[in-house]
């Protein structure tokens, strides 16, 4: 192949910008579809050209004038299987990687001649070969706000897709679980569940990728064959398969994760650095919690804990575990509780149980805010720490964030020396610690909460300000906050109260 001269901002480089522009390169607004023959030699311009390579077929229109071989080289293969031409010229290429954007589904099946009585066997093989799989199992909802999925597959890799119909989907939105043959997923849509769960026909590796197109919802599950023969089937479907249904009406699903680290917070609390299996595709979003499961006593206990970052300095990257991704908690023990003392006797590289995300705080409550109050008490300044590190790097619109932290002594005050770098850090940021139980040389705030200390530090920046009061700690102190606040003038919509 002889290289031609391309136009300029048409190099490799502009291509993979192309590509994660979130543009749409096929003309089909993220959706997959099967191509027969007639339909594939339709599109054999130079402004409408679809090439097969290996059985899927590929919109390469908008890669015309990146082409380093120029657009007579693609020609020859528009509109037909140009898989031996590609073969011959550069099979070295990644065109899976270089043309994925592009993907524009897979051949259809041609149609077999067959006995009469066989007829009905041959449309179900063709369903499970193609993808091609029922309606979700719709409960509770409309069935145009369904999802549905398919699946294709190359020689090394099975591409599971769902179409989720919604804008703005994101990774936090992805919860994916694969173990002993078993592929799980969940998608996340408001108060739905879209669910996933299938033993797969064959094995596959462990290091599983999520990729999300948000403009389109599509969510793309790419899994690597261990060995790469066709397969016939996805698998075979298990329970919930393929069902959308609210979640409050399915159970918390749990996966084994192992303890790597253990570090003192205070006299009396710890952070856990939990390790999700490799398999495993999760993150916690701003303000939600999890559930950790274990056997105390020879009984199955469950409590809810809301991870946290590792630090409060914005300019402060999460870590990298050496083989995947972390969780932390920071988890008060109590010398008479069972739960928080069974979690403190736990070696490095013991394991526990964690759920999946819940939780009814949305980013989208933060996301044009001038004013953001935080009410914590004692641990309640847990679902704070990620909030924190998200409006101060994310919300351009805030004015001031402001943290009223009540706590029994100096001691119990978590992170304190974080809490005042941050404060000289980012000038929109003020912290207030208030003790109940103050030593003789405690020069700050005293006290209980009350309404006269809530008006005297929550002052909006501006009298019409948009602001949101988010309030965390034990239930009576949630309850009087709440009152103290409405009493205030602060109405319903204002207050979000974390509670698990």
């Amino acid at each position: 192949m002889l290289l031609v001269p391309l136009k300029p901002g048409r190099s490799l480089m502009d291509w993979i910008r192309l590509t994660k522009s979130g543009k749409d390169l096929t003309g089909l607004k993220g959706r997959l579809i099967e191509v027969t023959e007639e339909e594939l030699a339709k599109h054999n311009k130079t402004d409408d050209c679809w090439i097969c390579i290996r059985g899927l077929v590929y919109n390469v229109t908008p890669y015309m004038e990146y082409h380093p071989g120029g657009e007579g080289e693609l020609m020859k293969a528009a509109g037909a299987d140009g898989t031996d031409l590609f073969d011959q010229v550069h099979r070295w290429v990644n065109y899976e990687s270089m043309l994925k954007e592009c993907l524009v589904g897979r051949m259809a099946l041609k149609p077999i001649a067959l006995p009469k009585e066989s007829t009905s066997a041959l449309s179900e093989e063709k369903k499970c070969l193609n993808g091609m799989l029922p309606e979700s199992k719709i409960v509770g909802t409309s069935k145009s706000f369904a999802p549905s999925y398919d699946w294709f597959q190359t020689d090394c890799s099975v591409t599971v897709v769902v179409y989720t119909k919604q804008k703005g989907m994101n990774s936090e939105m992805v919860i994916l679980d694969y173990e002993d043959s078993r592929l799980r997923g969940e998608i996340i849509i408001r108060d739905y569940s879209y669910l996933l769960n299938i033993e797969l026909s064959n094995a596959v590796q462990e290091d599983i990728a999520v990729h999300v197109a948000e403009k389109v919802g599509k969510v793309e599950i790419v899994l690597k064959k261990k060995d790469n023969i066709p397969w016939k089937k996805l698998g075979q479907p298990l329970e919930s398969h393929n069902s959308f249904i609210k979640r409050t009406d399915q159970g918390l699903y749990y996966r084994k994760c192992k303890l790597i680290s253990k570090t003192e917070v205070t006299h009396d609390t710890r952070l856990f650095c939990l390790l999700l299996p490799q398999s495993t595709h999760f993150q916690v979003p701003v303000g939600q919690h999890v559930y950790l499961k274990q056997i105390v006593t020879g009984k199955e206990v469950v409590k809810p804990y809301t991870p946290v970052s590792c630090s409060l300095q914005t300019h402060f990257k999460e870590p990298s575990c050496h083989d995947g991704a972390c969780l932390f908690l920071m988890i008060k023990i109590y010398p008479s509780g069972l739960f928080s003392s069974e979690l403190d006797r736990l070696q490095i590289g013991d394991y526990i149980y964690v759920s999946n995300p819940e939780g009814s705080f949305q980013k989208c409550q933060v996301q044009t805010l001038e004013d953001l109050f935080l009410l914590a008490a004692g641990t309640g300044f847990t679902p704070m720490i990620k909030l924190l590190n998200y409006v101060l790097t994310n919300v351009n619109s805030l004015w001031t964030v402001k943290l009223m932290f009540f706590n029994k002594t100096e001691d119990d005050i978590l992170w304190r020396d974080q809490l005042e770098q941050l404060i000289l850090q980012d000038k929109r940021f003020e912290a207030q610690f208030i003790l109940s139980e103050p030593s003789k040389e405690w020069n700050g705030k005293r006290g209980k909460i009350s309404s006269s200390l809530l008006s005297e530090f929550f002052k909006r920046s501006k009298q019409d300000s948009k602001v949101l009061i988010c309030i965390c700690g034990p239930a009576p102190f949630t309850e009087q906050g709440e009152r103290f606040l409405k009493d205030l003038g602060y109405c319903k919509e204002e207050i979000h109260s974390f509670t698990a």
